[in-house]
C-alpha cells in the first residue's frame, strides 16, 4: 500500500494509481514488494525540522527516507519538501513533475537498499534513477 499524505500544505497527486503502479513495477526490478510506503510531501520548514531532529543535520534537503523495511517487503516512510523539489526544477531546468518524479523514486531506490553515499554510488543511482523514469514513461503509454 502506498499512501500519499500532505503534511501543512496544499499539494496532491493526481494520477495516484499509475504512480503507485510504476513504484510496484520499480521494487520488483530489484526483487523487492511493496508493504506500506507513506510519502508525505511538506514545506522546507518541516523537513529541516526532521533533518535537525533524526539527522543532526542543518540544511534544507528535498527527500528523507526512514527505512522499515523487512527482507523483501519494503516499507517507509518518505519525507518530500516540495519547495526543494520546485527549486531544484529551476536549478536543473526540468519541469517540476520530472524533478518530482525522480525524487519519489529516489526514496523508493533507497528502501531496495541503493545507496548514494560516494560519488560512484551516486552515479549509479543516477543511472537507476533514469531506468525507472524510462519506466514510467512506458507506464504512460500503455
Amino acid at each position: 500500500m502506498i499512501n500519499y499524505i500532505s503534511e501543512n500544505i496544499n499539494f496532491q497527486i493526481n494520477n495516484q494509481n499509475e504512480i503507485s503502479l510504476w513504484l510496484q513495477r520499480t521494487a520488483a526490478v530489484y526483487q523487492k514488494k511493496i508493504g506500506t510506503i507513506n510519502y508525505i510531501f511538506c514545506s522546507d520548514k518541516i523537513i529541516l525540522n526532521i533533518n535537525n531532529q533524526y539527522l543532526n543535520h542543518n540544511f534544507y534537503t528535498d527527500i528523507i527516507t526512514f527505512d522499515y523495511s523487512i527482507e523483501t517487503i519494503i516499507s517507509g516512510d518518505i519525507y518530500i519538501s516540495i519547495d526543494t523539489v520546485k527549486r531544484n526544477a529551476q536549478c536543473y531546468h526540468t519541469q517540476f513533475e520530472d524533478e518530482f518524479h525522480r525524487v519519489i523514486v529516489h526514496g523508493l531506490l533507497h528502501l531496495t537498499g541503493q545507496n548514494d553515499k560516494t560519488k560512484i554510488e551516486q552515479t549509479q543511482m543516477t543511472a537507476k534513477e533514469n531506468a525507472a523514469l524510462e519506466m514510467l514513461k512506458n507506464t504512460q503509454n500503455e
